[in-house]
């Protein structure tokens, strides 16, 4: 909205907003045309990814590395898998659980956007 000065008889200014209804073209994508990419796919991806990177490291650690007893592993190789392990678990359940998340959300507003029309 554009600030218009308007001069008043007594010689002061008086400010008034001035709006201006525009009536525009809907601009966007047709009603059946797939939703934009949002990222969940991604998201998705690079968690399932990071979790397989995880369990792997976790798998190696058990196996090739030496193994794990009370104390931890026997080698300083499983010690960096085990590192390894910690770090991707959490990071890539917390974003595969993003992605989960935002994908019932698309098909939820898909599902309410479907029964409007």
């Amino acid at each position: 909205m554009p600030l218009v000065m308007k001069q008043e008889p007594n010689g002061e200014a008086e400010r008034s907003l001035r709006s201006e209804l525009r009536l525009e073209e809907k601009s966007g994508p047709p009603p059946n045309d797939p939703p934009k990419d949002d990222g969940t796919r991604q998201l998705l991806q690079s968690g399932g990814w990071t979790i397989a990177a995880g369990l792997l490291a976790a798998f190696l650690m058990s196996t090739v590395f030496g193994g794990i007893t009370r104390q931890g592993p026997h080698t300083s190789s499983g010690w960096l898998a085990l590192i390894v392990s910690l770090m991707c678990l959490p990071f890539g359940s917390l974003l595969f659980l993003l992605g989960a998340a935002k994908w019932f959300r698309n098909r939820r507003l898909q599902r309410h956007q479907r029964s409007l029309r």
